[in-house]
């Protein structure tokens, strides 16, 4: 790979990642904070994402592995999506917010699989390679948090009662225009299979289906609902981890927040020594057993002086993502050997980020609501202890139910196995 096509790549992989960093994490803030939506109007805001995953399979399946280039799809999805996010920017009515986010949502959610491809068929050794390019898209999303916060101080009270928050869609907006206009620069990535040569056998692949016979396997079976069910307290976080942080009065909450992701990079380098240490049972409970530990310290911190456990709990999301994520797509790649990684991966990726979230997603709006004690305040101790005792409650069923199994670690670049298991 040349170092022109490498910079090309970064330069894509952060423009994706800046876009999502964007608007993501403080829409909870803003839709409740400064329109006085509803927890329950948030929780299908964020649940576009789930519709996204699951139909996301699709588009790749039916369009980009059949006829059009990967970079071309890529630059047309971002420039649609640049006038979607510039129009969710005016928009104060749900009623108006949900089509439009929806619609975006189901457009960009192939796109974690299309910068992917395009990186890929760049490279001789993608295990070598893809960490290089793909670490830029974790730079992105940092960097869109740390100029929310630091840069233009939308996220503080200030900015949540005059609603600053909602630049941050017309941000998206301009960084996805510029994706899209450069997308056309990028190498050209042609179908690899053309017409009916795809076929059924593809789509069938990306959504998982021809790997449900390995749901035969016991600890398979067990990891699979494992992995369901452990996306329903994930849900909480994405979801009102900045609302929390705004509405106590946290400074710079979304700035705070990008260290999960500068510990998601550090954290993933413990992985190996952890799957060959201790083996994939122990490293799988560890990362369960990270998010009833970070709901918990949620609970019971403060913006005072018992701040550093907030922040703790933040810096919690490497071992939350890595140790459970991670090691996962490594436990499903071993289980489905050459004839089923890709289904097999597809299957994990509609349960989790499709099935499990979309759950986790509806119970936490109805939760937030349930313990609103005011306009703009909630029982947050109350609320991050029920995501908490659940998340324990799956670690315990887990660590029942699920036998140790060595596993041996081979490395692949962080987001081949999923199109949608990427937060930053």
């Amino acid at each position: 790979m040349s170092s022109g096509i490498y910079v090309r790549l970064s330069v894509m992989m952060f423009l994706e990642f800046f876009i999502w960093g964007a608007w993501f994490v403080t829409m909870g803030s803003y839709l409740t904070g400064s329109l006085a939506f509803s927890g329950a109007d948030s929780a299908l805001a964020y649940s576009t994402q789930s519709w996204g995953a699951i139909v996301a399979p699709f588009i790749i399946g039916l369009i980009a592995d059949k006829y059009v280039n990967a970079e071309r799809l890529l630059g047309v999805i971002h420039l649609i999506g640049a006038v979607l996010m510039y129009a969710l920017a005016s928009q104060t009515e749900f009623s108006g917010f949900y089509p439009y986010l929806l619609l975006y949502m189901i457009l960009y959610m192939p796109t974690l699989a299309l910068v992917n491809a395009i990186s890929f068929r760049q490279m001789t050794d993608p295990s070598r390679l893809f960490g290089f390019v793909r670490v830029w898209g974790t730079i992105g999303w940092i960097v869109a948090g740390l100029l929310i916060s630091y840069g233009f101080d939308w996220d503080s009270q200030a900015g949540l009662a005059s609603g600053l928050l909602r630049n941050t869609f017309t941000m998206a907006a301009v960084a996805s225009l510029a994706l899209g206009v450069f997308s056309f620069t990028l190498p050209r990535t042609p179908p690899q299979k053309t017409g009916s040569a795809r076929g059924a056998g593809g789509l069938r692949e990306a959504l998982g289906v021809d790997a449900l016979a390995l749901l035969r396997d016991r600890n398979f079976l067990v990891f699979f609902l494992a992995s369901i069910l452990i996306c329903i307290p994930l849900a909480f976080y994405y979801q009102h981890a900045n609302q929390f942080l705004t509405e106590i009065e946290v400074a710079n909450a979304t700035g705070i927040q990008t260290l999960g992701q500068m510990s998601e990079v550090a954290f993933m380098l413990l992985v190996p020594f952890f799957l060959k240490r201790f083996g994939m049972k122990t490293t799988l409970l560890i990362g369960m057993l990270a998010w009833a530990a970070r709901y918990v310290l949620f609970a019971y911190g403060n913006a005072g002086e018992l701040v550093f456990m907030l922040i703790l709990g933040i810096a919690l999301h490497g071992v939350c993502y890595d140790f459970f994520f991670v090691s996962g797509q490594v436990f499903t790649d071993s289980k489905a050997g050459p004839r089923y990684k890709s289904a097999a991966q597809g299957l994990i990726t509609l349960a989790t980020y499709g099935v499990g979230m979309l759950i986790g997603f509806w119970v936490a709006g109805q939760l937030t609501d349930a313990f609103a004690i005011g306009v703009g305040e909630h029982d947050w101790r109350s609320i991050w202890l029920y995501p908490a005792a659940f998340a324990a409650v799956v670690a315990v069923l887990f660590g029942v139910l699920f036998k140790n199994e060595v596993v041996a670690y081979k490395p692949e670049p962080k987001g081949a196995r999923s199109t949608a298991q990427s937060h930053g």
